[in-house]
């Protein structure tokens, strides 16, 4: 995320593996049932309910961010960590573009700095840790997907209503608000293999939660 040290290619890693599997994946390979082979892995969040429109969003910036069967424990460069208990807090060196030599701390399925996490957790976490201010907010899974639910649909943070905007289809305006915060998602100088295939992820995304509710 921005405001601090960015990621050239947000997914880092995963992405050059996803372009890798894309391109040379032997015919008749066993696939994940998450795996389309254009764009990628798309898992379901692991928050039940909320609003589809919001969920379709998160599951296309993740396609950007993080595309791989199990997002919510990389980090930037493709490794990942077994402890969420808090935000991992990996600073991982930057090996390429602009920001060579500096550091990312960019994690899980949205690809979260600390400082982000910790900012946004502090606001939005359903669980906050407590009166011990040492203690960090949880990042388990379902934590990464409910503080950013919230912050999605938090009109006061966007200046605007994201799910409306959505159910007016006006994705790009939607896109282009959220790439100073996610700068793989287009409108910048971060766009990774993925970003073409967004809108055409963001449809995909959209079907299946509409179908879940139904």
């Amino acid at each position: 995320m921005r405001k601090s040290w960015k990621r050239l290619i947000a997914s880092g890693t995963a992405v050059l593996a996803l372009a890798y599997l894309v391109h040379h994946r032997q015919p008749g390979a066993r696939r994940s049932p998450h795996f389309d082979s254009t764009v990628g892995y798309l898992p379901p969040l692991v928050m039940d309910g909320g609003d589809p429109y919001i969920r379709a969003l998160m599951r296309t910036i993740s396609a950007s961010e993080s595309n791989h069967p199990q997002p919510y424990t990389i980090l930037y460069g493709g490794q990942h960590v077994k402890d969420l208990s808090g935000h991992p807090e990996k600073c991982i060196t930057i090996v390429v573009g602009p920001n060579r030599g500096n550091c990312s701390t960019a994690a899980g399925r949205y690809q979260m700095l600390n400082t982000t996490w910790k900012e946004k957790a502090q606001r939005y976490h359903p669980q906050p840790p407590g009166l011990m201010f040492w203690r960090s907010y949880s990042f388990e899974p379902e934590f990464q997907d409910a503080v950013v639910y919230a912050w999605l649909s938090d009109r006061q943070a966007w200046g605007t209503d994201i799910a409306t905007l959505l159910r007016q289809g006006n994705l790009d305006r939607v896109l282009k608000l959220l790439s100073n915060t996610w700068t793989s998602l287009g409108y910048g100088i971060e766009d990774n293999v993925m970003t073409q295939h967004l809108p055409q992820v963001y449809q995909k995304m959209l079907q299946e939660e509409l179908k879940a509710v139904g």
